[in-house]
């Protein structure tokens, strides 16, 4: 473990509008808390962050790998037509990137997700669920956070 990742602290906004899933060799795997949209976030740990550029060019490879995984396994689990793939930032600085699985069916298709509809939290059912699928269709080296004390 390097110095850039013992500094890593998680955004408050991110660490509240989410739940932690798990973590990539680069990556924490986050689940927006809205059951509207099969909806996860990417953030490397590095600590200051803010843009793609600001990891090596092997981060850079291994965020890409770990966001093309999630991507493919997204749209096997959620049978996605489309992927959003988004590294914004405009409210929440550090470098995190959205993976949207999205379909014809979804609430906000075909515009943006962002602020359309009010979220609607997960059930702890649900979270366990999609813990569970990913446990089993993730090929890469992931290791997953239960947080039995995370309010839901």
């Amino acid at each position: 473990m390097d110095e850039l990742e013992l500094e890593f602290e998680l955004d408050a906004r991110l660490d509240s509008d989410c739940i932690a899933m798990g973590d990539f060799p680069l990556c924490r795997l986050l689940l927006m808390n809205d059951s509207n949209y099969p909806w996860f976030i990417l953030v490397p740990r590095r600590a200051g962050a803010t843009e793609i550029y600001h990891l090596s060019r092997e981060e850079q490879h291994q965020l890409m790998d770990e966001s093309s995984e999630l991507a493919e396994v997204m749209v096997d689990s959620f049978s996605a037509r489309k992927m959003n793939v988004a590294n914004l930032g405009n409210i929440v600085s550090q470098l995190h990137v959205h993976l949207v699985a999205r379909s014809e069916g979804d609430k906000a298709w075909p515009g943006p997700v962002w602020g359309l509809h009010p979220a609607v939290p997960y059930t702890p059912e649900q979270i366990d669920h999609i813990r569970s699928r990913l446990e089993s269709m993730l090929t890469g080296e992931v290791t997953f956070i239960f947080d039995e004390n995370r309010q839901v």
